[in-house]
């Protein structure tokens, strides 16, 4: 690939592979490595690889997607501790939010594709529903009412850990 198709590859798309990333990893350092390894993947890879059969932006979040499994699974036996939390922040709040997003988590968790994945491209990955559509090859409307289905699921799901 060239140098201009290049740039403009990256500048057209950076912000949104890293969202995506950032959905899927949670994490914004990793999140920020596997774009950038992403890009450099697509900026060496052989002219073939990319065959033109689904758009630029799909197949770079298939190559972020497959670069993330591949880490996840390399860094498996890796245990990580929770930071220490700085005395300066509101304890209780910092629990009740931690305790909201771990119910949330824990409810995607639970949750089936292609409602959780959905879910988490729209909300933490903030892709747009035609985008969404085009990674799984669907319509705009699909993603839509698999988003809105996805929702009321969480909100059914949330309401019966709070009675």
């Amino acid at each position: 690939m060239d140098k201009v198709t290049g740039e403009k590859l990256y500048n057209t798309y950076y912000m949104q592979v890293f969202s995506f990333v950032m959905s899927l990893a949670g994490n914004k350092d990793l999140a920020e490595e596997i774009t950038q390894e992403t890009f450099y993947r697509a900026l060496t890879a052989d002219r073939a690889a990319y065959r033109g059969e689904s758009g630029e932006m799909t197949w770079l979040c298939a190559i972020a997607k497959n670069l993330l499994i591949d880490e996840t699974r390399k860094n498996a036996k890796k245990q990580e501790f929770p930071p220490d939390l700085d005395s300066g922040i509101n304890l209780e709040a910092a629990v009740s939010d931690r305790e909201m997003s771990f119910l949330i988590h824990k409810t995607l968790h639970c949750m089936e594709e292609p409602y959780r994945e959905v879910f988490e491209l729209r909300v933490f990955g903030e892709l747009s529903f035609l985008q969404i559509s085009q990674i799984f090859g669907k319509t705009e409307s699909w993603a839509r009412v698999t988003y809105h289905r996805a929702r009321l699921k969480i909100q059914e799901r949330l309401g019966e850990h709070n009675e």
